[in-house]
């Protein structure tokens, strides 16, 4: 039998419009301790979007989505964060913020393949 491991993983939800409180998945973030792995995917509907907000910011949220598996790749595009272990890097990612870009509940899973998990989520629960 093939060893699995425990996983974490929260989606990335975009909130056009705080005031009103509709938001849509934007991606997902999936961390794994024994692996070490921390990796987000992103998928901007942007017909969503512009049909929860007109003037929304399609750039600006492009940027955050991109910011966020920039954050997960570590090296220079984590910026201040490139030194920090995979763990640290989730636990920033998913702390709560008012911001058209936040994180959702974390919950978990087993898995044999953490990218492969980052894939079918996006997959399931974003596409």
């Amino acid at each position: 039998m093939t060893k699995r491991d425990v996983f974490e993983y929260a989606l990335v939800r975009v909130v056009p419009r705080m005031e009103r409180g509709e938001c849509f998945n934007a991606g997902v973030i999936v961390y794994c301790r024994a692996k070490s792995y921390v990796a987000a995917r992103t998928h901007l509907d942007e017909a969503k979007l512009l049909a929860l907000d007109p003037k929304a910011d399609v750039a600006g949220v492009r940027a955050a989505l991109r910011a966020v598996e920039g954050l997960c790749a570590g090296g220079e595009s984590a910026g201040q964060a490139a030194g920090d272990e995979p763990g640290r890097r989730f636990r920033w990612l998913i702390a709560p913020r008012s911001t058209v870009v936040q994180p959702g509940p974390v919950h978990t899973g087993l898995t044999v393949d953490p990218e492969a998990e980052v894939e079918r989520l996006l997959d399931l629960l974003v596409r």
